[in-house]
């Protein structure tokens, strides 16, 4: 059963936006697999609604999985309690609001709300996955992480560089970490995109872990006009949230002095 459940899973991970399709011999192809087990694995996973039909031998990833999704994000607690505060934060400002979490070495957005002043950033809607050590909420996640871990998932996913300037080798990833760590907060400065800045700080548990971050995006003209109010924005923001899941730290001093 475990090594079924272990294939299925590797099966679903094929899929992707530039690769949403696939027939029965080329899964049998990438798995390493024989093509009479593979058809039959896909045949039961389409069963359940986990991929579906699109005609001989061909699927698609299958409705049944949207449903999953929406459950998980509706039963999350920290997304709730962080929607709220997003919410009060756009209609305040304007601007665009994400939450992200760290899984499998990368970042995956899990909400997003846009305002009034937004500019349109297509990488970051609900479900995109970008590296983690780009952006602002990436860092903050790896921030909190053992640097052993942080270590491994470089290893794995490298360091792409996005523009001129991502941090693109670990050693000046790791001194980013530490300021990230000091400060209490992680700026991406067009490290994504060219002309779009953010900031991001980290929501806690009521045991003190750091389960997301959460963060504010903006055109860098912007960001760079009010930066201390922005980075006291989305501090305060953020420990609004943690509070909230019962975590009780006081503010840091920097950010109470505004």
């Amino acid at each position: 059963m475990l090594q079924t459940l272990q294939k299925a899973v590797e099966v679903l991970s094929l899929f992707s936006p530039t690769h949403p399709e696939w027939t029965v011999g080329d899964i049998a192809r990438a798995l390493e697999q024989p093509k009479s087990s593979t058809s039959e694995l896909l045949s039961s996973m389409a069963g359940q609604g986990l991929l579906r039909r699109t005609g001989p031998g061909r699927y698609r990833l299958g409705w049944r999985l949207l449903e999953f999704g929406q459950t998980l994000l509706k039963t999350t607690e920290f997304r709730a309690e962080a929607r709220q505060v997003m919410e009060e934060v756009v209609a305040r400002w304007g601007e665009t609001m994400h939450l992200a979490v760290l899984e499998n070495g990368q970042v995956i957005y899990i909400e997003k709300l846009e305002g009034t002043h937004a500019v349109h950033i297509s990488l970051s809607g609900v479900g995109a996955r970008l590296p983690a050590h780009c952006s602002g909420v990436g860092k903050v996640l790896l921030a909190y992480a053992p640097w052993s871990e942080v270590a491994q998932i470089l290893e794995q996913q490298g360091m792409h560089a996005f523009t001129p300037n991502t941090i693109t080798t670990p050693e000046d990833l790791a001194r980013e970490l530490d300021l990230v760590r000091q400060r209490g907060y992680a700026c991406d400065q067009e490290e994504v995109s060219i002309g779009l800045c953010c900031v991001a700080a980290p929501i806690y548990n009521f045991e003190g872990r750091v389960v997301a971050a959460m963060s504010i995006s903006l055109p860098t003209h912007r960001f760079q006009a009010r930066r201390a109010s922005y980075v006291a924005l989305i501090v305060e923001a953020a420990q609004r949230v943690s509070e909230n899941l019962g975590y009780h730290r006081g503010m840091p001093r920097w950010a109470m002095k505004r």
